[in-house]
Parts: structure tokens; sequence; C-alpha cells
């Protein structure tokens, strides 16, 4: 055991909002965190939020999409598990033997949005500052 406390990250599709989390996690919170990121049916990564994640310096370009029932069928056991989709998504996450904290971050899905890729990569660079934010928030209050 490594010591580091163990989050998930669950959205639908492991496509963008899961996969901003994690990475903003590991960026504060690396040397105390153990990150990971799934989805309840994976895709594939959404190229406007690659970018949009490119534009502040993070690659999440060779990131794979994960599927949450991998870590179940592993035996992963998460101090916490955080859904970032919307409240009827966050219900569908399956239930994880041995957590200690499940906890729910609603956050606007980028694949939703309409317009242009321009319109598109402005809005998803409001999300990906909403989530900055909330795992930054979040990471410094964590104890260990």
């Amino acid at each position: 055991m490594n010591g580091k406390i163990k989050v998930l990250f669950v959205c639908i599709h492991n496509s963008a909002r899961s996969q901003m989390a994690e990475a903003f996690l590991k960026e504060v919170g690396g040397d105390r965190f153990e990150v990971e990121s799934a989805g309840i049916e994976p895709g594939k990564l959404n190229p406007i939020v690659v970018e949009a994640m490119k534009e502040i310096g993070i690659d999440i370009s060779a990131n794979r999409t994960k599927d949450v029932f991998e870590f179940i069928k592993n035996g992963t056991v998460f101090r916490y598990v955080v859904t970032v989709c919307d409240e009827t998504s966050a219900e569908r996450c399956p239930v994880f033997p041995g957590i200690a904290e499940r906890m729910h971050w609603g956050f606007p899905d980028p694949s939703a949005l309409q317009g242009t890729d321009e319109e598109k990569l402005e809005e998803v660079r409001k999300i990906r500052e909403a989530i900055r934010a909330k795992v930054t928030e979040w990471a410094a209050t964590v104890t260990g």
C-alpha cells in the first residue's frame, strides 16, 4: 500500500468531465492521491476537451477511457468515488464495496453542447475551470 488516498471520478462515457477531474487532482495532489477515472458506458475521448486541457498545459490525448466495472471486478477499493455527471446519470453509478465516501459534483456534459467547434470550446473552458476549482478546493480539505 502506497499510503495515497484512492479516488475514482465517474461519469457516463469517461470522455470529458471525469478525465478533466482526474488530471486536475493528479496535478494538485499527485503526491497525496492515487487517481483514476472511469465511465458507466465508456466512449471516446472528447477532442474538444483534449484541446481545452492542452491550452492549459495538460495533455490527456493519450488517456484511454475505462469501464467503471473493471474496477469493481478487480476489487479495487477507493476511499472516495465522485460522480461528475448529472443527477440522473449519477444514480446509475454502481455501488463500490468498501468505499468510505461517495460524492456527487454535477457538471454540464461537453458532449451535449451545441454550436460551432469554437462555441463548444468556449463552453468547455467554463466547465474545465469549474472542475479545476472544485477539485482544487476539495483536495485542500482532504486529510489522509
